[in-house]
């Protein structure tokens, strides 16, 4: 068994089982990549990729198993090369975050500015998307650390550090008739359409768990992924929208009014998420201490060598306050 032959079986899945689209992704052969592969199977005795014909198709539960495995496998290659890199003090390899459309618009901007301030020599990769495309990203090894606050169930596998609390504000145009409740209730939101967060709703989701508690049923008109799409559609009076408290800046959305909501929903908690038992990257360090300045490199460190948590807050030392967003 060689390295190479398990970067082909990670650069395959990673390809939608296109042979060729791995090839071309590791410069090399589209029969070289198939011949690794088959010597690999035969070696091990059992097929790691599923087959119609020629073509793969998926993965064997087998083949998931040594996917699985082959990613720790590179994953720790890559952490002694950063090891090496921080020791020798020489430019590693890019910084990979993912999050979603809203922490990297609103919360991430003054901290990457001041991470770049300081380190202008490193490369910073900012991935956005749902909270499953953000779990994906982490079970493939594909990024550094997770920013996440919906959905932590997606991320069990994950150490998970909390950074601050949130709540949510009401938008509507400033002629809406809710303008007139200085604290809106539950039901009288209820009248109106809602746009919101895709990842807010549907399952057991906050929105459902919220309104279902009262007896009410929310129509929701759209869901999005990004605040601002969300606030486009409250201007075309598509609904009053449902958003992060630290998305709406008088200044930035003078025609609209954020009515308070923290009376209404539960808080959240943002969350950085790591793979557990991994060297952590000077550079990872500097920018969890820049975004959470609570998360001493001490206390990162014991979380990350006791494992994945279901419980983030207890992470925290006695009488740790979280900051408010």
């Amino acid at each position: 068994m060689k390295l190479r032959q398990l970067e082909y079986v990670i650069a395959v899945a990673r390809e939608n089982f296109s042979v060729s689209a791995a090839a071309n992704r590791l410069f090399t052969s589209q029969p070289g990549v198939s011949k690794q592969l088959r010597a690999l199977e035969d070696e091990l005795g059992v097929e790691l990729f599923r087959r119609n014909g020629r073509q793969f198709t998926g993965v064997t539960p087998e083949g998931e198993q040594v996917l699985a495995l082959a990613r720790d496998i590179f994953s720790r290659v890559s952490d002694i090369r950063d090891l090496a890199a921080d020791a020798a003090g020489r430019r590693s390899r890019p910084l990979r975050i993912a999050t979603t459309h809203t922490q990297a618009r609103y919360a991430l901007p003054s901290v990457v500015e001041r991470f770049l301030a300081t380190n202008p020599g490193v490369e910073l990769n900012i991935h956005q998307g749902t909270p499953d495309q953000l779990a994906a990203l982490a079970r493939q090894h594909e990024v550094d650390l997770v920013i996440a606050t919906e959905a932590l169930e997606l991320f069990t596998d994950l150490t998970l550090l909390p950074c601050y609390y949130w709540n949510r504000v009401i938008l509507v145009p400033r002629d809406h008739p809710l303008t007139t409740a200085s604290r809106p209730t539950l039901k009288e939101i209820a009248e109106y359409p809602l746009v919101t967060y895709v990842f807010a709703v549907g399952g057991n989701r906050l929105l459902d768990r919220t309104f279902g508690a009262a007896g009410l049923s929310p129509r929701i008109a759209l869901t999005a992924v990004d605040t601002d799409v969300i606030k486009t559609y409250v201007r075309l009076g598509m609904g009053i929208g449902i958003v992060a408290g630290m998305s709406y800046d008088p200044a930035q959305d003078p025609d609209l009014v954020a009515l308070p909501a923290d009376h209404l929903f539960e808080d959240s908690v943002t969350l950085i998420g790591l793979r557990p038992s991994r060297y952590l990257r000077r550079h990872v360090q500097e920018f969890i201490s820049l975004f959470a300045a609570h998360l001493t490199p001490d206390l990162v460190a014991a979380a990350i060598a006791a494992g994945p948590n279901n419980d983030p807050l207890a992470t925290l030392p006695p009488g740790t306050e979280l900051p408010r967003r």
